[in-house]
This record gives C-alpha cells, sequence and structure tokens, in this order.
C-alpha cells in the first residue's frame, strides 16, 4: 500500500528543493545521498530494533530519492518488522517514522564501522570499543565482514602526550561494500586486497578522534552510545552519521555478577568472538539463509553465515547462535546480547565443520575467544550480589593470567592485579619465541619461518609485533583496575615452555630438570636472551611511558642471591 501510493505534492516538492539546495551547498548536481530511517520506539532501553527498518546508499537524482524515501517508510511493514513489534508488544500504528538524508561519505575509498562507548560484552564503561572495516559502513553493521577492532581507554584520553589505544586486532576483511555503476544497483561487493586484509582501517591518531567524540556523544546524551562513523576517501575526513543509545547492558542490573564455569572440556570444534559470557548446550541447526528457518527447532543451536533482522523470529529461540562471519557489532552480536542468548562470532567455517543435529556446547565463559566443544558439557551458573560482598581489612587483590578476561571482573571490589603472568599473553597471543623474532634471519626452520611470515604479516619490523601485542595485553589487565596497581611478573616460562614456543627449539638448550634451569633474572642478561628480554621492557615502557598506564608494578622473577660464606 506504501508503495503503491503517491506523496503528497507540497511534500513531494519540499523534499526535491531541499535536495537541491544541498547541491547548491556541495557545488554539484544530483549529489549522493543516503536515505536514513529513525523510528520513534528504536533505541529503547527494552527494544533496539536494530537494524528493522531500512537504508538506501548511493542515492541520486530526485525521483530516485523519492522512491527510496517511500520504500523506507514502507520498510515500517515488512513480516520482519511486524514480528519484532508483536513480540514486544508495540501498536503497529503507534510506531512513527522520520527520514533523515545525508550527504554520502565517499568510505567506499577508505572505511567505515561502528564505535560503543563501553565495552559491549562486560558492560566495563571505560573503554570505547571501535569496529572497522574498507567500504562502505553497512558490511560491518551487518556483520558480513570480520573488522578491525581497536580498543581505547577513556581515562587517559585528556592525557597529553598519551597514545591510549590498549588493543588493536586486525580483521580478515575479506570483502568492501562500494558504490556500483548504475541505479538499479546503487552498491556492489566486491573482494579486498591482501594488502587490505592485512592493513589496519584506522591509524591511531584517527582511533583516537573517533574515541574522543564518542566520549563527547556520550556526555552529551548521558548515556552509552551505539556511533556509526564513516571517513571520506577523497577528503579524508572522519564523520559520524548515527548516534543511538546502547540498550543492553543499559538493562543489567550493574550490582549483580552472572559467572558461568564449564567443569568440564571436549573437543574443540571451531573458535570465534565470544559475546556475552555465557554458555549453553543443544543440537545444531544449520541454516543456510532465512528462507530455511521454518525448519528451526526451539532449544537448537543457530549455526549460519551471518544474520540480519529476517532471522530474529528464531533467534530468540535459539539455545547459541554460531556464525561464520561478523565482529562483536555485528547484527547477531547486537541481537544476541539483547536476547540474552549465548554466541560466538566470525568463526570463519561453522557452518562446514557443524553438521545438523551434532550435540554441542557453545562456551564463551573463557575470555574473548568462544569456543564450540563437541557434545554436551558440564556447567553451572550463579549470580553474585555484589552489594553482599563484605568488605575486608585485608587488601584482596587478584591474579590474572588472560587479558581478555580482565574486563569481566571489573566489578569485583578488588584492590587492583597482584600477579598478571606475562608468559599467558606469549603463549596465547603472541605464540612465537622472541629471539626467533629478533633473529628470523637465522631461523633455520623453514616451516616456522612461514609461520612467523603469517602471523606477522602487516609488521615492516618483526619485532614489534611482539612488543605490541605484548603492551596491549598489559595495558588491557591495567585499565580494567586503574588506577589500582597490577604487578607484571616478566616472562618465567621454562626451557621446554620456550622451545615448544614457534621458533623456540632452535634458541632453547634440553636441561634435565628445566624447573631449576634458565629461567627468571638469571636469563635476562645473559647472551641467549639479552635481546628477548629487551621486547619485554620495551612493551612495559610503552605501557606506563606511551599508553599512559602508570600502574602498572614490575616484578622480576628468580632474583638469586649466592651467600659469601667464611670458609670453614
Amino acid at each position: 500500500m506504501f508503495l503503491d501510493a503517491q506523496f503528497p505534492p507540497d511534500l513531494a516538492e519540499a523534499v526535491r528543493c531541499r535536495y537541491r539546495e544541498l547541491g547548491d551547498r556541495l557545488r554539484r548536481a544530483d549529489p549522493d545521498v543516503a536515505v536514513r530511517s529513525s523510528a520513534t520506539a528504536e533505541d529503547l532501553p527494552e527494544a533496539s530494533f536494530a537494524g528493522q527498518q531500512e537504508t538506501f546508499l548511493n542515492i541520486t537524482g530526485e525521483q530516485a530519492l523519492l522512491a527510496d524515501c517511500k520504500r523506507c517508510y514502507a520498510s515500517l511493514f515488512t513480516d520482519r518488522a511486524i514480528s519484532y513489534r508483536e513480540h514486544h508488544g508495540f501498536d503497529h500504528l503507534k510506531v512513527a517514522l522520520s527520514i533523515g538524508v545525508q550527504q554520502m561519505v565517499r568510505s567506499d575509498r577508505a572505511g567505515a564501522g561502528v564505535m560503543f562507548t563501553l565495552d559491549t560484552d562486560s558492560g566495563f564503561p571505560h573503554v570505547v570499543l571501535v569496529n572497522a572495516a574498507f567500504g562502505l559502513g553497512e558490511s560491518v553493521v551487518g556483520g558480513r565482514v570480520d573488522p578491525d577492532e581497536y580498543q581505547v581507554f577513556k581515562p587517559l584520553l585528556a592525557q597529553a602526550g598519551t597514545t591510549p589505544v590498549i588493543s588493536k586486532s586486525v580483521g580478515g576483511k575479506q570483502t568492501k561494500v562500494v558504490y556500483g555503476d548504475s541505479a538499479r544497483q546503487p552498491t556492489v561487493t566486491v573482494a579486498t586486497t591482501e594488502e587490505e586484509q592485512a592493513a589496519c582501517v584506522l591509524d591511531d591518531a584517527e582511533i583516537l578522534q573517533l574515541a574522543r567524540w564518542g566520549v563527547l556523544i556520550e556526555e552529551h546524551y548521558g548515556h552509552p552510545m551505539d556511533i556509526e562513523w564513516a571517513k571520506d576517501g577523497d577528503t579524508g575526513e572522519l564523520y559520524i552519521v548515527q548516534a543511538r543509545r546502547e540498550t543492553v547492558q543499559a538493562r543489567k542490573q550493574a550490582a549483580t555478577l552472572r559467572s558461568f564455569r564449564l567443569w568440564e572440556r571436549g573437543e574443540r570444534l571451531t573458535t570465534g568472538l565470544a559475546v556475552g559470557d555465557a554458555i549453553a548446550a543443544g543440537p545444531v541447526c544449520n541454516l543456510r539463509s532465512a528462507t530455511e528457518i521454518g525448519r528451526f527447532k526451539d532449544g537448537a543451536v543457530l549455526v549460519t553465515e551471518t544474520t540480519d533482522p529476517d532471522w530474529e523470529p528464531i533467534m530468540k529461540r535459539a539455545a547459541a547462535i554460531v556464525t561464520d562471519h561478523g565482529g562483536r557489532t555485528s547484527h547477531a552480536a547486537i541481537v544476541s546480547r539483547e536476547l540474552g542468548v549465548a554466541a560466538v562470532v566470525g568463526t570463519t567455517h561453522a557452518t562446514s565443520v557443524l553438521l545438523d543435529g551434532r550435540e554441542i556446547t557453545v562456551c564463551c565463559a573463557e575470555g574473548e575467544e568462544g569456543v564450540v566443544y563437541d557434545g554436551v558439557l558440564d556447567y553451572d551458573e550463579q549470580d553474585i550480589d555484589l552489594a553482599e560482598v563484605p568488605a575486608t581489612t585485608t587488601r584482596v587483590m587478584l591474579n590474572i593470567a588472560n587479558p581478555s578476561a580482565a574486563f569481566r571482573w571489573w566489578r569485583l571490589p578488588a584492590d587492583g592485579v597482584g600477579l598478571a603472568r606475562m608468559e599467558f599473553i606469549v603463549n596465547t597471543h603472541i605464540k612465537i619465541h622472541p629471539m626467533a623474532l629478533v633473529r628470523f634471519d637465522e631461523l633455520a626452520d623453514e616451516h616456522a619461518r612461514d609461520r612467523i611470515a603469517e602471523l606477522t604479516r602487516g609488521y615492516a619490523d618483526k619485532t614489534e609485533y611482539f612488543v605490541e601485542l605484548l603492551a596491549h595485553g598489559i595495558a588491557r589487565i591495567a585499565a580494567a583496575w586503574w588506577p589500582k596497581p597490577v604487578i607484571v611478573r616478566m616472562s618465567d616460562f621454562k626451557t621446554n615452555e620456550y622451545a615448544r614456543l614457534i621458533g623456540g627449539r632452535q634458541f632453547e638448550p634440553a636441561e634435565h630438570n628445566p624447573m631449576l634451569g634458565w629461567r627468571g633474572a638469571s636469563r635476562y642478561y645473559s647472551e641467549g636472551y639479552r635481546k628477548g628480554f629487551g621486547l619485554e621492557c620495551r612493551a612495559l615502557r610503552r605501557v606506563r611511558d606511551e599508553i599512559g598506564l602508570t600502574n602498572t608494578v614490575v616484578m622480576i622473577p628468580f632474583c638469586r642471591t649466592l651467600s659469601v660464606l667464611p670458609h670453614p
């Protein structure tokens, strides 16, 4: 009915008039614009309506503009929009919609994405989370790519001389959305180059600029925000194109901590980004498109390439959700948080390995990495009321190994971190022996050389890979408890453990008792590891001096003193 109707003549002429005025300001006829929806019921604390109404990009000409405005209004009454309002109890005729017509940002020649002014999974309020991909932003919002992810520590943004980027993860970014070559196909999806896949979309200065804008927008509205941004490839300028209230963490009870624990392990079938920190189990329902949702059974684990609003009628009936593509700000991640459903996104190949009917356990309770295990495993959950945790005279500090889990515990009334183990970051996140990076040209193991070349892709200096990943891992732990002290122990691997790192066997002796051997302080000043220790020191200096987290305290293990006793 909407599509068959005509605009009132005065409204149609007003739209044409304003479109011409925009063209005059930009000094070009028929400028390319975005037609974006904004409904009255969107972004409420109890229902986000994320992605329910349509957006149309690269629209040119008065006739096309009016046609797509009509299509935008009509999207209030698609099957998925009706289903969502029915589920949340909204009157269909009391939801109004306005349309914003914006000048297009030529992000098809640069990049775009989403940022949140808190950590979307833990609710940690002191970071800005930025997702970025090349091309127009709909690929990130729609979860069709695995984007870059950057985290910025808010409390140090205003401190001169610091660069408080505490995490950078380069996503696969296999495709991008760019302008099409006709009115019938205004946008198209194309493959990215290998150089684009290995590169960061934004540099540190741009990441910090977006984060500062995010904080300003949050302060203006008085709530954590979900913001879309874009970079113009012609001018190099950054733009904010949409801001809406974050609707998931805002509903959670701040004084309650829900804790999940997995009591056993099975075969790891696939991994991806964990959404939330829940655990769920059930049979796989592997669906290739939304046209198959009729065969979904309540309590199954939905496995698919990616989701959009068409999937929502069954997402709320799923025990868990696993996708091939998407980051923590994709549609699947946003809706999973809203529904309280465990999800693992960006696995790259879940649809290939998780076959229909297979019983699996989806675990998001082990940090940022979500794991899909074979079989139904034993786990439990409990709610802890933090208001009832008694104060203690003794200072209670935590032991933390995994930086990806640090934000999960920020609500605990701890006095800081008594021990953060550097070797966990090296073993889990870096994976390469530091001396194999320092002396890469001397490495004899061809397989190790190939693996290191793959992991350090995008780094002109291979030692910078070690320094950056170690600095960011330490920084995440230090940020979670700022300004309370965080004691970081320098690496304390034994020689047999160092040898298991990529490229490590060439640089480690075979010791009969590694427990008492070449480890700790005695290793640091010896020629066989001195430059490796130098990388550790560079990382810590970066955390304290460049990022600005001066609450980081260094511990040197195994400082051995030989007492000089008088000869009997």
